[in-house]
């Protein structure tokens, strides 16, 4: 086991309520992140929403990046906390939308200057990122000349410039072959670790690539009427903490024992949710 403790919280989401259309779609979710600390360590945190399709988590997503505003209910972000404003979360969604008329790098230093960094300091910053994201040879390729998962990482890339030090990411592994999912579940962690308060937030159906990444898992899911019936309002179902598991920051953590355990159980817990 390794040995961590928690500080101040980062994000915090306090009773949040939404409504649409008269259909109550989420209920009274609260869940804090807190700062992660290990020591001689540099650790970001990185945390999954969990839960089968359908279920709200696009709703939970667009609350959690300021986009949307829930009828009951904060998000607040930061140290000292303050209600998350429109941008200030990195937003990474599932179609890696880029400036179709501009290069890689060229998207990136847009977003750059979005965030006041002048033109200098953007484009060192941006290359070393497409560095660090290998690909580097493709800071003049224009958008449509890139791969899936290359668009994702410039996606990725632009989103850490133009953002704080929360990136918020939607099914990053939909539509990824085996091979370009493990990459990605690498490159997350990568991420997670550029930062001590770098704090990434994915919502996923995907429970084995989720437990591939987490350091903590939320399940959400519904209530079930007397005769079995989903009710309305989907709500914080479960918290499953990997830390104390044993598997969160394990190198090759899909081999253990405690993680298939962990798949199986939260397999079934889908069941009901």
């Amino acid at each position: 086991m390794f040995s961590y403790s928690l500080a101040e919280p980062l994000v915090q989401m306090k009773d949040v309520q939404l409504t649409l259309g008269g259909r109550l779609i989420l209920e009274n979710i609260t869940a804090t992140i807190r700062d992660i600390r290990r020591p001689g360590m540099q650790q970001g945190q990185v945390v999954a929403f969990l839960g089968p399709s359908g279920v709200g988590k696009s709703q939970t997503f667009w609350i959690l990046a300021g986009l949307s505003q829930p009828d009951k209910g904060e998000v607040l972000v930061g140290n000292p906390p303050a209600p998350v404003q429109g941008g200030q979360v990195g937003v990474v969604t599932q179609h890696y939308t880029l400036f179709e008329h501009r290069t890689v790098l060229g998207n990136l230093r847009v977003a750059a200057k979005q965030k006041g960094i002048p033109s200098d300091a953007a484009r060192k910053q941006a290359l070393e990122l497409l560095r660090k994201f290998g690909l580097a040879d493709r800071a003049g390729a224009w958008p449509k000349e890139l791969s899936g998962g290359q668009r994702q990482r410039v996606a990725i890339a632009q989103q850490l410039l133009c953002s704080d030090i929360f990136l918020l990411m939607d099914e990053p592994f939909s539509g990824l072959d085996p091979v370009m999912k493990t990459r990605v579940c690498e490159l997350i962690n990568e991420i997670a670790s550029m930062d001590e308060m770098r704090t990434l937030i994915v919502v996923t159906h995907d429970v084995r690539a989720a437990l591939s990444i987490a350091d903590h898992v939320w399940l959400i899911g519904r209530d079930r009427g007397p005769q079995g019936e989903v009710l309305s309002g989907a709500k914080i179902k479960e918290e499953i903490d990997l830390k104390e598991r044993g598997i969160a920051w394990r190198e090759n953590r899909e081999s253990l024992p405690q993680y298939e355990e962990t798949v199986r159980e939260i397999e079934k817990r889908f069941l009901t949710l």
